[in-house]
């Protein structure tokens, strides 16, 4: 396939996935779109961290730009310096969205910062803030022995926000998913740009 055709492809698709990754980013700070937990500080830190706005988003919103570019430049136009920047960003894209990979890996292991019940600090303290799923204490020997995403029963832990466990896995899982797809196709670019740079465009040839 041709340097050209390849990024027209390849381009939008980053531009699709990279938005997608900034609104599912932007809604994990309003657990049930609600926005009283942002301004009172009951965000969990990987939600906090927002790795789907700068690491699946912008990072690779500024290779798709370039890449689109690319892709639809008259033919003989896309020369070997716009490929070879087009692998340059496609490179940022790629860390980018392998930052938002790890990141979002491990805040849906790690489970939503939420209000839940707790039995460890004796009475007065039957609530309180925190991660029940990663050191559930108070779930009882069964829960501990099993992953909170495989043991549904253990969600009802959470008393606020209400239903923010569901929220959390959907879009972590939402993020995991859309980095994957962005690494593969920055990784693609990548190859095409290469490509670009040693053999130029076939565009019309």
């Amino acid at each position: 396939m041709c340097v050209g055709k390849c990024s027209r492809i390849v381009g939008p698709c980053l531009l699709v996935l990279g938005t997608l990754s900034v609104l599912a980013s932007v809604l994990l700070l309003f657990p049930g779109g609600a926005s009283r937990y942002l301004l009172q500080g009951h965000l969990g830190r990987h939600a906090r961290a927002l790795p789907g706005l700068w690491g699946g988003g912008i990072a690779v919103l500024l290779a798709a730009t370039q890449v689109t570019a690319l892709g639809w430049q008259c033919p003989g136009c896309s020369g070997r310096h716009s490929a070879l920047l087009s692998v340059l960003l496609s490179k940022l894209a790629l860390l980018g969205a392998a930052a938002c990979f790890v990141l979002c890996g491990v805040g849906l292991s790690t489970g939503p910062l939420c209000l839940h019940n707790s039995t460890a600090l004796g009475p007065g303290h039957a609530a309180r803030w925190g991660y029940p799923f990663l050191d559930p204490i108070d779930l009882g020997a069964a829960a501990r022995a099993e992953n909170y995403l495989y043991n549904r029963s253990t969600w009802s832990a959470c008393l606020e926000p209400e239903g923010i466990v569901a929220w959390h896995v959907a879009l972590f899982s939402l993020l995991l998913l859309i980095s994957a797809a962005e690494m593969l196709l920055a990784l693609l670019q990548i190859l095409n740009g290469l490509l670009g740079c040693l053999c130029g465009s076939c565009d019309g040839k």
